[in-house]
């Protein structure tokens, strides 16, 4: 299985407008479009899941710089999740 990031997605694009684009490569296994979780809109990027590692290399070869929804984005193999700290959101005065 390999991950798919779109980046520079358009907040009006839909998993089926993904779908339907990544599947002139192959077979799309599943769609995910990152929302944000206060508002539900879209943070403009998702991630693609293709089955067939030489479908999904061409579909991010060809669909980088295309135009989905209205908007030019950025395609590429997604990178395995880092652990990040959690922003914890004090407000307080560093260095006392």
């Amino acid at each position: 299985m390999t991950d798919i990031y779109v980046g520079n997605l358009s907040f009006d694009a839909t998993e089926n407008d993904l779908r339907e684009a990544f599947s002139e490569f192959g077979e799309v296994a599943e769609v995910n479009i990152v929302t944000d979780r206060q508002t539900g809109r879209s943070r403009g990027f998702a991630f693609v899941q293709m089955p067939n590692a030489g479908e999904a290399s061409q579909a991010i070869e060809k669909m980088n710089l295309t135009d989905i929804a209205g908007r030019q984005v950025t395609v590429n193999e997604a990178r395995p999740k880092t652990d990040r700290p959690r922003h914890t959101g004090g407000g307080g005065r560093r260095g006392r």
